[in-house]
C-alpha cells in the first residue's frame, strides 16, 4: 500500500494545493491524520475520485512520512486506472496503461467498421 502526492500547484486563497491519493482509503486517511489534514477535506465518490487536496506544507510532511511524489499527469491516469480496474497501479507505467487502452479501443473500432 502506498500514498502518492502530485506536483500540481493550484492556488486556493493564499495556499498552493496538490493532490494526495493512496491505494486504499484507510491508508489515505491515515496519512491525512499524520500530516494534520481534517477528514472533512476528503473528496470522495460519487462526486470525486477518493483524494485530498493538500497544501504544499502538508505535501512536504507526507513525503517525509513516506508518500511518493508523482506528476499530476500520473495522478490523473492512475485515478482513471483505479476507476476501470479497482487499483491505482504503479505511477511509472500509468501512461503506458492508458496508451494501451487507447490502442485497444481504436483496434476494436476499426474491426467493427
Amino acid at each position: 500500500m502506498t500514498v502518492y502526492v502530485d506536483d500540481m500547484k493550484a492556488k486556493f486563497g493564499r495556499m498552493t494545493m496538490c493532490h494526495m491519493i493512496a491505494d486504499s482509503d484507510d491508508e489515505l486517511h491515515a496519512m491525512a491524520d499524520a500530516v494534520g489534514v481534517s477528514r472533512r477535506y476528503h473528496q470522495a465518490p460519487p462526486e470525486h475520485a477518493s483524494h485530498y487536496d493538500i497544501a504544499q506544507s502538508k505535501k512536504a510532511m507526507a513525503i517525509a512520512r513516506g508518500a511518493i511524489p508523482i506528476t499530476w499527469r500520473q495522478c490523473g491516469l492512475m485515478i482513471r486506472r483505479r476507476a476501470k480496474t479497482g487499483e491505482l497501479g504503479p505511477p511509472e507505467d500509468a501512461r503506458a496503461w492508458f496508451d494501451a487502452g487507447l490502442e485497444a479501443r481504436a483496434t476494436a473500432r476499426d474491426s467493427s467498421e
